[in-house]
């Protein structure tokens, strides 16, 4: 089911969009992010901590695979970059589920790696770059 789309956005505009992603996400916790190399999957993530309250920095977590972050409000949110992961067993090493089972909202950059050890509760969020330099948004909540 679509919940959101965003036909086209400028960089400016991002915390607007963030915003609007987090109300037409509602309750949902687990949030895919799909988009090409450099479509702004992780430049989304931090325009969301901004919306969010987040008082720690929001950066890529390439190379740790999982970064947490937390709200001014006490909040945690978890950030994931599954691109470096060869497999499923390097996901449970570093406790993928228990991530997904804790209740806070778990943002999964290259959800396709982890695609079996997902809920089937989500929300997909598809980034896409546009020809001009803008860029396409659109939510899909998946039960």
């Amino acid at each position: 089911m679509r919940l959101l789309t965003v036909e086209r956005y400028e960089l400016v505009e991002l915390e607007q969009v963030a915003q609007k992603v987090l109300e037409a996400c509602g309750e949902e916790t687990i949030w895919l992010l799909f988009g090409s190399m450099g479509a702004g999957k992780t430049t989304f993530v931090k325009a969301l901590g901004k919306v969010l309250g987040v008082v720690n920095t929001v950066q890529s977590p390439t190379f740790s695979i999982v970064n947490e972050y937390i709200t001014a409000e006490g909040e945690t949110i978890y950030h994931f970059d599954c691109y470096r992961l060869k497999n499923t067993a390097e996901a449970y090493d570093i406790g993928v589920e228990e991530y997904l089972d804790s209740g806070y909202i778990c943002l999964i950059e290259w959800p396709d790696k982890i695609e079996e050890l997902l809920p089937e509760n989500y929300v997909e969020i598809h980034i896409t770059s546009l020809p001009d330099g803008g860029r396409r948004l659109e939510v899909l909540k998946k039960a």
